[in-house]
């Protein structure tokens, strides 16, 4: 059986957004029924007679209702519509400025290499960086759609203040939003909240404009009293606003405080290293993790890494668990243990306000310590089931993440981070195996101009890098490209495919990896690349075609003859189709048939997935081990499925 625990968590991220719908219907009819119950007070003389249910029922309650739930909406569908751009678009509302990421800030480059190791080691693309320059606290959060164009925010505050460790404990709570499908939720729940708020809004402007009209008119003026019935009225919005934000802050608390502590265990087990995000934590409490600088702080309380903004009824309201609770969870005595550290240099009083009292139940800890440096993402003894790795990070995985870096040329390195080196990198790619003769007679065929044609400079400086380096390097590489490709817009992305196409197709045949190149560039490049694929299938039978299709390349990549490509294809279909049901190998797989097959399968429930992946584990794994092309081939698979799958490990 596998092991189900990243695939649950993405079908419980699903649920979780029917629950959220659920808890924001139920404020909309709180505050529908509230502003009801104001204008039956204000349309009374004019019903005399009718209780406040038959109100309800009469023209007025009725427009009156419908009028307020057509203004939540609206404000929900203004924000929700602001932000379909996805996480650039959060990043941006809060003012973040996008790190460069060549950039030679000291703090700025240790986070980029944080995030660089964790992105490899997980199977994630590495996200865009983001600093809030002008926030002193300390917390971050992760926004976006889809892990592939997620982008990571940080303050300025967690940059300076935390160390390495710290850091790193940080990122590793937010990549484990990124994997479980948090952020998606999140941004979502951002939008809801905006049309819960609109009730209060326009109370708001209503007392303004009631306060600066009696100012104008003169006390015996005919339109003192109508001014009047405007103030009440929108100080009895503005009270009934804050029923709305007392709801949107209990709706935040309900669906963040224990992704939270899970989100902390899985720092954990990413870093190995329970001080690390344990110091962090610490330092919130002691320092705060406020953000002072935007007024969207209350809208994003939810998505950050601590608290964002001060409220009243903290116990009941807070998105998070008190500081010593998370502290706590991590190990037993780690928050005694960090307060001990500080009694010399911190004042008392701040030392006991660090946390609260409470406490939980701990949480298993994590294996600590570092192995010793892999430098290739394959072992010749794979685990039996692929789909145990999906949404994990192992020591394992991110040695080989580490040594890989390390072994990166500067120049080269640096070439990833700018869109000129990533388009390079594409063509240098495909042509790195080939003599020098026919690469030049290759690259003539790309009719392109600026930094779409080739060029020779650039290529003399990532091809020897990677033929010295091998074919371990390919897919790591093009990933820290791709914030550089995000950067391209539609057209400039088109010239790029064109281009790589020419090359795919110069030598009249298609290698595993240019297929997988291709298929992901063509994933991950796509103008609907940041879209949320939908819950389509809940079992095999409808896509029957399309496993097919897969099956029978991933039996071909894993076996020499056809008897055995046969065998192959027949045992990995055999889990998915009736007793006595037939299916065929496929003569080619091409690479349109391939993508369109994968975005079916995507469409499968969560909980379907990890058989995919585990019958294109047993396909390639037939003579027992994994080579470098088939790695990559079901890695394409598996981030197809929006399944990250790391360097696998034994």
């Amino acid at each position: 059986m596998a092991h189900q625990g990243f695939f649950q968590r993405q079908a419980n991220a699903r649920r979780n957004t029917g629950v959220l719908v659920i808890l924001f219907l139920a404020a909309v009819v709180i505050i529908t029924l509230s502003v009801c119950l104001v204008g039956y007070m204000v349309t009374r003389s004019e019903t005399t007679g009718l209780a406040f249910a038959d109100w309800l029922l009469s023209r007025h309650g009725l427009l009156t209702a419908l009028a307020v739930v057509v203004l939540i909406g609206i404000g929900s569908l203004i924000r929700w519509a602001d932000l379909a751009s996805g996480g650039e678009r959060v990043a941006k509302m809060v003012g973040a400025r996008a790190i460069d990421p060549d950039t030679r800030d000291s703090d700025e480059r240790k986070l980029r290499n944080i995030v660089e190791e964790m992105a490899i080691a997980s199977g994630v693309s590495v996200p865009e960086l983001y600093v809030m320059d002008q926030e002193t606290g300390i917390n971050a959060f992760v926004a976006g759609y889809t892990p592939g164009e997620a982008v990571m925010v940080v303050t300025h505050g967690a940059l300076t203040q935390l160390s390495r460790d710290e850091l790193q404990g940080v990122v590793g709570h937010e990549f484990s939003h990124v994997l479980n499908g948090d952020m998606r939720l999140n941004v979502r729940l951002i939008a809801l909240l905006a049309g819960i708020l609109m009730v209060g809004q326009i109370g708001s402007f209503l007392l303004r404009v009631s306060f600066y009209g009696s100012h104008r008119s003169a006390r015996t003026s005919s339109n003192s009293r109508g001014t009047a019935v405007f103030g009440l009225v929108g100080l009895a919005l503005v009270v009934i606003g804050y029923i709305g934000v007392f709801f949107g802050r209990l709706i935040q608390s309900a669906v963040s405080r224990q992704r939270e502590m899970l989100a902390d265990a899985s720092s954990v087990q990413f870093t190995r290293n329970p001080e690390g995000i344990g110091g962090a934590l610490f330092k919130i409490g002691l320092k705060g993790g406020y953000l002072d600088t935007t007024s969207h702080a209350s809208d994003m309380n939810h998505m950050c890494f601590g608290e964002s903004t001060r409220m009243k009824f903290t116990a009941l309201l807070a998105s998070h668990p008190p500081v010593q609770e998370r502290i706590e969870a991590i190990q037993p005595g780690l928050f005694a243990r960090l307060r001990s550290r500080l009694r010399d240099t911190e004042p008392g009083e701040r030392l006991r306000s660090a946390g609260s009292a409470s406490s939980s139940a701990p949480l298993p800890e994590a294996a600590a310590g570092f192995g010793t440096g892999n430098t290739s993402p394959l072992n010749t003894r794979p685990p039996r089931n692929i789909s145990d790795n999906v949404g994990t990070v192992n020591q394992r995985s991110e040695d080989y993440a580490v040594t890989l870096l390390n072994s990166l040329p500067s120049t080269f390195r640096n070439l990833l981070y700018t869109r000129a080196g990533a388009i390079q990198l594409c063509y240098a790619l495909l042509i790195y195996q080939l003599p020098p003769k026919t690469r030049d007679q290759q690259l003539a065929l790309i009719e392109a101009d600026s930094i779409f044609a080739p060029n020779l400079a650039l290529l003399d400086k990532l091809l020897p890098a990677l033929e010295s380096l091998g074919k371990g390097v390919r897919f790591p590489a093009l990933e820290l490209a791709m914030p550089a490709l995000r950067k391209l817009d539609p057209d400039e992305r088109a010239l790029l495919m064109a281009g790589t196409e020419k090359l795919i197709r110069a030598d009249n045949r298609l290698s595993l990896f240019e297929l997988a190149m291709h298929t992901f560039l063509r994933r991950h490049l796509a103008d609907d690349s940041a879209r949320v694929v939908p819950v389509r299938y809940r079992s095999y039978r409808p896509v029957t075609a399309q496993l097919q299709v897969v099956f029978s390349l991933m039996a071909r990549a894993g076996a020499e003859d056809g008897r055995n490509r046969q065998s192959l294809f027949e045992e990995a279909m055999a889990g998915f189709i009736s007793n006595g049901e037939k299916s065929e190998l496929l003569a080619e797989v091409s690479v349109t048939r391939l993508r369109q097959a994968l975005m079916t399968l995507n469409s499968l429930s969560p909980l379907l997935k990890p058989g995919i992946i585990d019958a294109c584990g047993h396909c390639i794994m037939a003579d027992g081990e994994i080579s470098t092309s088939e790695y990559e081939l079901i890695r394409l698979v598996a981030d197809q499925l929006d399944c990250p799958l790391p360097p696998l490990r034994g």
